[in-house]
């Protein structure tokens, strides 16, 4: 081949090449187009459309699609810096936190948690399906994050180290599932455990166990079944009493419960130092009578004199409003409700046990002076109502009639509201859920009606009282729970 011929060759080749670029760029642009086009179409057109469809839909509709779009996109999860894998996290008391929509904040541990909080107490059953009912009816309707369970020891543990978990089985397991709180209440030993001056009033006279570490291994026993499941635990109830604290030649004896509580204290916290330990509530008695029942005040002094507040992160409490508001802070100056009361206990004999705020008050301010900052654990408060029961209540029993169905719920939220401003409660159980419902409030026509049901927030044939929507209306689950 000679130079001239290679010299042709070499330029026709180069514009074959540029002719070949160029049809390719046309070919790539026009499928860049037609790409764009087809995407524009599938996104801007079908967005269109569907805002347009939002426009007009319900709010309903619209969260459940803004709900779809974030799941479809989740934000990265990091851990907490400065925690331990095998501890929750705690939430500042400072950082902004959006408002809780689904349940109790699991991340907080019971123990930091000092915020008010509202629970109820509920009655077992031993069938998982009735007692399915009243989680729903805690978790779902009343929208609450606790429960109150009472354990009755002698029923429980018969004989010494063998415990009857059928009931706590369902109750643990059921709650635990729905997200809801614990708090145990434990009472009543059992005849084998009792000072043995004390046993032929077991059942009658209740009281403690002669040997705090019978106590102790029930307890570890508990908890150690249930580990996690249980976030308070209240030791003992309403101590004041005779028929609660029988004990033989002894009877009420102050140093022998802070003996009981340190012991139940040190066993709870050496198991899960989370588990808020709460006092056994006192009766407000309205004085002292003899060695059946001593004033709550006094015994409350002999109580902290006795060191009672270094073994607890809680302080019990008890107040059942009878016919009087909460309102009612002068005990001394109740006022007269219209029409006049037929029970005329709160006027003819003035106590501060008759007011719902005087007694709290006097129990945080004996708190205070002993230069403690422990706040209260109410452990059963409400008001009872006769409005849509038939019969009558048992002889001491007939502030019921005072009180209609619509006094009960105002009472109630007016001393939830009091409660979670004052600042001095940390804990508080409505009593009660379902006696109406599940224990029968007669068993013959002419029987009294039980004294459990006239506080029952589910009265006969499963009606709810109107009571039962104001703590609905509230929505405890819904609220932020943040650490203190």
């Amino acid at each position: 081949m000679t130079s001239t011929t290679m010299k042709i060759a070499v330029p026709r080749h180069r514009q074959r090449v540029r002719y070949f670029a160029m049809m390719w760029a046309g070919i790539t642009l026009l499928f860049g187009a037609g790409t764009f086009i087809s995407v524009y179409a599938a996104t801007g057109i079908a967005a269109n459309k569907q805002n347009a469809a939002l426009k007009n839909a319900p709010p309903a509709q619209v969260d459940q699609f803004a709900a779809a779009q974030i799941t479809a996109t989740p934000f990265p999860t990091f851990p907490p810096e400065n925690t331990s894998p095998t501890e929750p996290p705690i939430v500042a008391t400072d950082a902004p936190v959006a408002p809780a929509v689904t349940g109790p904040t699991a991340t907080i541990p019971p123990i930091k948690d000092t915020a008010f909080d509202l629970g109820i107490a509920v009655q077992k059953n031993v069938d998982p399906s009735v007692y399915q009912i009243w989680v729903n009816e805690v978790a779902d309707n009343l929208k609450l994050n606790w429960v109150k369970s009472q354990v009755v020891w002698r029923d429980t543990e018969k004989v010494k180290g063998q415990i009857d978990f059928a009931e706590l089985d369902v109750s643990m397991g059921q709650l635990s599932a729905a997200n809801v709180k614990v708090m145990l209440s434990i009472t009543k030993a059992p005849d084998w455990a009792r000072d043995s001056g004390a046993r032929i009033a077991a059942g009658t006279h209740d009281g403690p166990p002669a040997n705090p570490q019978d106590l102790v291994d029930f307890i570890t026993a508990v908890l150690n079944r249930y580990p996690g499941k249980i976030h308070a635990i209240e030791v003992w109830n309403e101590i004041n009493l005779d028929r609660e604290w029988s004990t033989g030649p002894q009877r009420l004896d102050p140093r022998r419960y802070v003996d009981l509580l340190q012991a139940a204290y040190n066993a709870i916290k050496a198991i899960d130092p989370n588990i808020v330990v709460i006092t056994a509530a006192l009766a407000p008695t309205g004085g002292t009578t003899a060695n059946e029942a001593q004033d709550d005040f006094s015994y409350m002094d002999q109580l902290i004199a006795a060191g009672m507040l270094q073994y607890a992160d809680c302080v019990g409490a008890h107040h059942n409003g009878l016919n009087v508001p909460p309102d009612a802070a002068d005990w001394r100056n109740i006022p007269e409700r219209n029409p006049r009361a037929r029970y005329r206990g709160p006027w003819s004999n003035p106590h501060h046990s008759w007011s719902f705020r005087a007694t709290l008050q006097g129990y945080a301010d004996r708190i205070q002076r002993a230069n403690s900052a422990l706040k209260l654990c109410v452990t059963e408060f409400g008001w009872p109502s006769m409005e849509d029961l038939s019969g009558t209540p048992r002889q001491g029993f007939e502030f019921a009639f005072d009180n209609t169905l619509e006094d009960q719920a105002n009472f109630t939220d007016s001393a939830i509201t009091w409660m979670q401003q004052s600042g001095l409660v940390r804990l508080a159980f409505l009593w009660n859920l379902n006696y109406g419902a599940q224990a029968g409030w007669k068993v013959a026509p002419d029987d009294p009606v039980s004294d459990n049901v006239l506080w029952s927030i589910i009265g006969p044939n499963w009606a709810k009282r109107p009571v039962a929507q104001r703590i609905a209306d509230r929505n405890f689950r819904g609220q932020a729970r943040l650490a203190q």
